[in-house]
């Protein structure tokens, strides 16, 4: 239990979990084709954001509290956003600015004017490509990776996924990770790497913005082994087996997932959902309601990960006014929720080494809605369950706090203190703050 409180995050993890939310942009062939995953045959020349404006992008982007975007780079029918110099299916046969355009460029340029950070998400499945399924595929991609992490500046987040099939050749493609992963430290060593499997960032498991109930950001290494390994084998390592392990299971980093590893990691988790049922545009779709976005924030957020929210552009280019309006409520429903935290005078009372007792007094009885706890992963994650009361009135139970952990209380609820007692804990709890809302 110890051990397992002892791992921490990296000074890029940190920076991450500090973002909060970002934006996705799902931009391709797939914009014009009404698809969500392309062929790889579709012409060069229906790429054509006549209208493309970046700046509206990172404007709206802003404007509804996003810190960062993540760019398709390229999907997986393989058409790249930029003029590579390793395939002809790309922006420079494309009609748009007469081949001579560059998505990649525009988006990374934009983030900077707007003071935002820049990713991309390069996908390893490449249907257009004729290496795909052979070794020299790997040289391939690795051509293209190296072009996006010494071509754009700083990026902050590098964007994996495990989506595999077969090449021209029936084979399916065994992916170099490890060469991938070493070529993002050499060239942009302050970004985190997305993968199912880490090194800095894991996949929650779904796409509807849902954290478990107790959402650990210390996992064994058998869930993500490109990660950095922080401790040694758990007491029942060989006794038990932790083969299978997957990133939608409800238990990850629960007390007997631990005693069972081969090692701990920390790898927090990344939310990733659409503002809309589809990932790329879609006429006919609507974005999410308002409560959705919010129930995603106090899930993901609120849960000790980040929230990664799609955007996709129309065919112009542009962002669809809906989705524009949509992020300019969703920012207002924040405000509403976070904008103005009541002072609290806390006192601790420690009950055990592994319990205490938190008083948040407030100036006097106010209707409250949130409380929002925080950890200090600085010297690591360790509180297991807690609960909230006002008086003896019980407003909340919970598990796992982590980097954030966002507690709705019962509606109109009015009160002049609350009390939070950490009834479990992995070592003495650390909590880095308690803020009423």
């Amino acid at each position: 239990m110890r051990a397992a409180a002892s791992v921490v995050p990296s000074p890029r993890q940190a920076a991450w979990l500090a973002r909060g939310m970002f934006a996705f942009v799902h931009f391709t062939v797939n914009t014009y084709t009404g698809r969500e995953w392309g062929t790889g045959d579709e012409p060069e020349s229906i790429f054509n954001p006549a209208e493309l404006d970046c700046d509206e992008w990172v404007c709206a982007i802003k404007a509804a509290g996003l810190r960062g975007l993540i760019l398709t780079a390229k999907h997986h029918d393989g058409f790249c956003l930029w003029p590579s110099a390793y395939t002809e299916h790309s922006v420079k046969n494309s009609p748009w600015k007469n081949g001579r355009g560059d998505v990649v460029r525009e988006a990374a340029e934009a983030c900077r004017r707007g003071g935002i950070p820049f990713g991309v998400y390069l996908s390893p499945w490449d249907r257009n490509s004729p290496l795909y399924g052979t070794d020299a595929y790997n040289d391939y991609y690795c051509n293209q990776l190296t072009e996006l992490l010494t071509g754009y500046g700083e990026l902050f987040e590098v964007w994996f996924d495990g989506a595999c099939g077969e090449g021209p050749n029936g084979r399916r493609q065994v992916y170099d990770f490890d060469r991938y992963i070493a070529l993002i430290r050499r060239y942009q060593p302050n970004a985190v790497i997305f993968n199912d499997a880490g090194p800095d960032v894991r996949w929650c498991g779904n796409e509807a913005g849902q954290a478990r109930e107790a959402e650990w950001s210390v996992v064994p290494s058998e869930l993500c082994f490109r990660a950095e390994v922080q401790t040694g084998p758990g007491p029942d390592a060989d006794r038990a087996s932790l083969k299978g392990i997957y990133n939608s299971d409800a238990d990850i980093g629960t007390l007997p997932q631990i005693l069972a590893s081969r090692a701990l990691v920390f790898a927090p988790s990344e939310f990733d959902m659409s503002i809309r049922p589809g990932w790329f545009y879609h006429e006919n779709e609507a974005p999410h309601p308002v409560e959705r976005l919010m129930r995603a924030y106090l899930n993901s957020v609120g849960g000790g990960g980040c929230l990664n929210l799609n955007i996709p552009p129309m065919p112009s280019g542009r962002f669809d006014p809906r989705d524009v309006a949509r992020l300019a409520e969703f920012r207002r429903a924040l405000d509403d929720a976070f904008g103005a935290p009541i002072p609290a005078a806390i006192d601790r009372c420690d009950l055990s080494e592994t319990q205490c007792t938190l008083t948040l007094t407030l100036p006097e009885a106010r209707r409250v809605r949130y409380l929002v706890l925080a950890e200090d992963l600085s010297v690591g994650q360790r509180v297991e369950r807690f609960v909230v009361r006002n008086g003896s009135r019980v407003l909340y139970r919970g598990t796992t706090i982590g980097y954030r952990r966002i507690c709705p209380l019962p509606d109109g609820v009015s009160c002049g203190a609350l009390t939070v007692t950490i009834t479990a804990a992995r070592a003495t709890p650390a909590i880095r703050e308690a803020i009423v809302y």
